[in-house]
């Protein structure tokens, strides 16, 4: 694998890699020395087949990715890492793009498509946008991952009490339903509440939909 890593200095505040898949060498120079010139920890790769020996995408912000590559094509390694853990935002760069090519990439995800040759500020201007998104997607994993650990401390019963809360029951009908006493509800309603880390349960009833915990079934 050709891949040539830059580490040095005082990096950019947005932290992650920038990665750079293109065929020609004399591009991947020319555009090491503007990601590096503005701050950015950078990685090159003369084809899909070299990055995707990199194995571990997670730190790769962003994937700056030419469309015509020797063996596996632009589009096919975007379409190969949809299902990667930590999958990087993507920016096309091509002198070869038609407008299919450039729909087809962008309803993929990508988050722009641009023709060589590129002016520096057009491209920078992508990388920033690409980055901003993948941080985006990374905080909203981050708060799936939180959410989830608050459910995974809830005992069944206590589990079980807020898929009926958030279907909207009351205290009293959800002791019907369990056999118990409305008090003993109202407790493991109370630590529901604790463990969740929330005091409402219309926030709750959003901590829930982004944990994937369903409410219980109507009555019939």
């Amino acid at each position: 694998m050709n891949a040539w890593a830059i580490r040095r200095g005082q990096r950019n505040s947005t932290v992650s890699t920038v990665a750079l898949v293109d065929d020609d060498a004399q591009v991947r120079r020319g555009l090491a020395r503007l990601f590096d010139s503005a701050g950015y920890d950078v990685e090159t790769f003369e084809s899909a087949d070299a990055f995707l020996a990199r194995e571990y995408y997670e730190d790769v912000g962003c994937l700056v990715l030419d469309l015509q590559l020797p063996g596996i094509s632009g589009v096919e390694l975007q379409q190969r890492l949809e299902t990667a853990i930590g999958h990087p935002a993507i920016v096309f760069l091509s002198g070869h793009a038609d407008v299919p090519d450039s729909v087809r990439a962008m309803k993929q995800g990508a988050v722009d498509f641009l023709t060589k040759p590129v002016e520096a500020d057009l491209l920078l201007a992508a990388v920033a946008g690409a980055l901003e998104r993948w941080h985006g997607q990374r905080g909203s994993e981050a708060e799936r991952e939180a959410i989830q650990g608050q459910v995974d401390s809830l005992t069944a019963r206590e589990l079980q009490t807020m898929r009926w809360v958030i279907a909207g029951f009351l205290n009293k009908q959800i002791a019907v339903e369990f056999g118990i006493a409305e008090k003993t509800v109202k407790v493991h309603r109370a630590r529901v509440m604790q463990k969740m880390g929330v005091s409402s349960v219309a926030v709750l009833v959003r901590r829930c939909a982004i944990a994937g915990v369903q409410p219980v079934p109507e009555r019939r």
